[in-house]
Formats: C-alpha cells, structure tokens, sequence
C-alpha cells in the first residue's frame, strides 16, 4: 500500500453546461479503462447543505451558481485522493435539496475524473489537473436534455425547468461556466457521441498511466 501512495495519480476536470454530456464523457472514460483504474467525482454531490432551510427557501436557491458548491470540501477531498487516502463522498437528494446521510467511500485509483458545470471554475481546483477538458454543446440540445433529465430523474414539471432554466441556468452559464472554456486543454464537441475525440483523450489518459504506473516489467 505505502508503494501505490508514492505514486503520482492523474486529476482530469471535465465541465460544460448543464446537458452538454459531461457525465456521458466521463462514463465513456471509465468503462474504456475500468472502474479499477478510474473513479468519478460528481460535483453535483457537493452542493452546500441546505437542510436547515425550509424547502420553500431550499427550492428558490440558485444551484448554478459557484457559490452553491461547497468548493473546499471538494478541494481537500481531491488533496486526499491524489495522495492515496479515502473519503467519505457525500450524497445528494436532488429532489429536496439537501445532503444525505449516507456517504461513499471512494478511493485507491490512480486516476481520477471530476465531472460537473464549474469543474474547471476553481483555481485551487484547476491547479491541481493534469487534463482540463470542457465539453461544447449547443444550448437548444442542452435544454432538451435538462428537461427530461429534470423532469424524469428529479420530479420537476416542464414549467418549473423552463423557468429556472431563464431564471438563472442560461445566465449563470454565460456569465461563470462557458467562460472556463479558455481553460480547457481539450473542448470536446459533441461530448460522449464524438467518439473519435474520447478515443484520443483515453489514449492520452492511457500515456500517461503508463508513464507514471508503468507495468512490473517496465519498472526500472
């Protein structure tokens, strides 16, 4: 165990608007590589704890924008997978806004991907990556995704998408998520459906894995 903690893992952020396809990449990343090499970090999971709000209260925040997240938390959960260690991953009821009490033990994987609209709008964050990727999509598929992801997953009406969508999604995103595009190593259109893209960023990730984790054979 103390040799894998003396190893260098990799940090791969991947943002993009909300719908853009960021989970379908990094889910493509994974299973190319195997979920022992590679474990994901939703950054919709680490959205602030609002239970001591009333749900009226919870419902009318703004989860678009950076301040929802609790950013340090993510920060010195990433410190400690880089270094080898374990964390307690919370959980996220979508539905009334709030952490659950139940979390997840992730940890051990020499790489890791951290997926969500503002993975690249940390600068502590950001430092920390070896591969800054941004996915582009049109916003016209982007709203039919949200839709339907809201409206099946999290039990929202059509009208309360829309209008949190004009409210505050489609402003937050031009004023904090697009602009971390000139961020980005990689700005992958398309997200998960460009294959040809997926295809050499998991050559990359598989380079640099080789590199820093290179087989018994090859050690020198």
């Amino acid at each position: 165990m103390e040799e894998g903690r003396s190893k260098k893992r990799t940090l791969i952020g991947i943002a993009g608007g909300t719908g853009s396809g960021k989970t379908l990449v990094a889910n493509r990343i994974s299973e190319a590589l195997g979920d022992r090499q590679v474990v994901v970090i939703r950054q919709d999971h680490y959205y602030k704890d609002l239970s001591d709000l009333p749900y009226e209260e919870r419902a009318k925040r703004n989860f678009d924008h950076p301040d929802a997240f609790d950013s340090r938390l993510l920060c010195a959960h990433v410190r400690v997978l880089l270094e080898g260690g374990t964390i307690a991953q919370p959980n996220y009821d979508f539905t009334k806004h709030i952490r659950l009490p139940e979390t997840t033990h992730l940890g051990g994987h020499p790489i890791i991907l951290i997926e969500g609209i503002m993975a690249l709008g940390d600068e502590e964050l950001r430092s920390m990556m070896d591969i800054k990727v941004y996915v582009d999509t049109d916003s016209d598929i982007r709203l039919m995704r949200r839709i339907r992801r809201d409206v099946a997953e999290r039990g929202r009406t059509l009208e309360s998408v829309l209008e949190q969508y004009e409210r505050s999604v489609r402003p937050m995103h031009l004023q904090f998520v697009e602009p971390t595009k000139r961020y980005a190593d990689i700005i992958l259109p398309e997200g998960g459906y460009n294959r040809v893209a997926i295809d050499l960023l998991r050559t990359k990730i598989i380079e640099i894995l080789r590199d820093r984790w290179p087989p018994e054979g090859e050690r020198r």
